[in-house]
């Protein structure tokens, strides 16, 4: 008889990854479902288990795009609700970790291979400094981890909606005109896969171009072909604004290890990102320039990081419920 599984899932606004732990507590078996095809977690972990032929689990650590402090979740980006005790009682677990889903992917940082990453830009690592970890997908999650006695501790936070601030005079313009329609601008509003069509608008609105409503895939490959001059502003207006944001972070925690941006808008755009002024503008910080210049910026290239991390927060919390 096998002996009961540990399942690991990283659930976001648009898509939820599952994995079976393997015998070295690695993610195996890897699925990934579209959220907006179920009710909510257990019945997409039901369909995930019904693929694998119903294996009885033991434990699980579930990743989530929203805060977790409470028995009853919302994620942000998506409409499923649900409960702690509900989701444990109806997959039969023992255990049951829960954990904010950019958590679990700054958890999956010590461990990257280098085939995991590609570096954008100058610097290198400070072993066992500090490294932050900041992804436009659905949403925009912020997060990073720390060394400590010999262990990596994660931060949890909600820094994707912190205020977004400008850099420039055409930055300004184009946050004046969000504020008109929002109040308040967060880096969220603008620099994520659900901001990205407004990013769009506002941008073509401050160059005097007409824009076509168009949703973030389309923006994106627009940008990619180079067919759409607009789409391509975008992109770029978009790289720099993120590698602005970049910077603060990796100030603001010291991430001499440095900072990796994942999400799955970034590994999409390639040599395009590489080449926009993300890294240009991660150093431009007046006095502390050099500082940030010998920090390295990564590109996540692993699709699922986030179940590596969540099976690492498992392995360290045997005392979780």
């Amino acid at each position: 008889m096998k002996a009961p599984a540990t399942l690991v899932a990283d659930i976001g606004g648009t898509r939820a990854r599952f994995a079976l732990l393997d015998d070295s507590g690695l993610p195996d078996q890897v699925r990934i479902l579209s959220v907006g095809d179920f009710a909510g977690p257990l019945e997409a972990i039901q369909a995930y288990l019904g693929e694998l032929g119903w294996p009885v689990l033991r434990a699980a650590a579930i990743a989530l795009a929203g805060p977790v402090h409470h028995d009853e979740f919302q994620l942000t980006n998506a409409p499923w609700t649900f409960s702690r005790a509900r989701l444990k009682s109806g997959l039969g677990l023992q255990r049951l970790l829960l954990l904010n889903d950019f958590t679990a992917l700054a958890l999956s940082l010590p461990h990257l291979s280098v085939a995991d990453r590609r570096q954008v830009g100058p610097g290198v690592p400070v072993e066992l400094a500090p490294k932050a970890v900041l992804g436009p997908g659905t949403g925009l999650g912020v997060s990073g981890v720390l060394h400590d006695r010999g262990r990596w501790l994660a931060l949890t936070g909600e820094g994707g909606h912190c205020s977004l601030a400008p850099a420039d005079e055409r930055e300004a313009a184009i946050l004046a005109l969000a504020w008109r329609e929002l109040g308040h601008v967060s880096a969220e509003r603008l620099l994520s896969g659900s901001g990205l069509p407004l990013l769009h608008r506002l941008v073509a609105a401050v160059d005097g171009r007409h824009a076509a409503s168009l949703a973030t895939a389309e923006i994106v490959a627009r940008a990619r072909t180079g067919d759409d001059i607009q789409c391509r502003v975008v992109i770029d207006t978009f790289c720099a604004m993120l590698g602005s944001l970049a910077g603060n972070l990796a100030l603001t925690l010291g991430a001499q290890g440095g900072v990796y941006v994942g999400g799955g808008i970034i590994p999409r755009l390639g040599e395009i990102f590489d080449r926009s002024a993300f890294r240009p503008r991660f150093e431009a910080k007046g006095r502390f320039a050099s500082y940030l210049a010998a920090i390295p910026t990564y590109v996540m290239l692993s699709p699922t990081p986030a179940l590596l991390g969540a099976a690492h927060a498992l392995a360290e919390s045997e005392d979780c419920p």
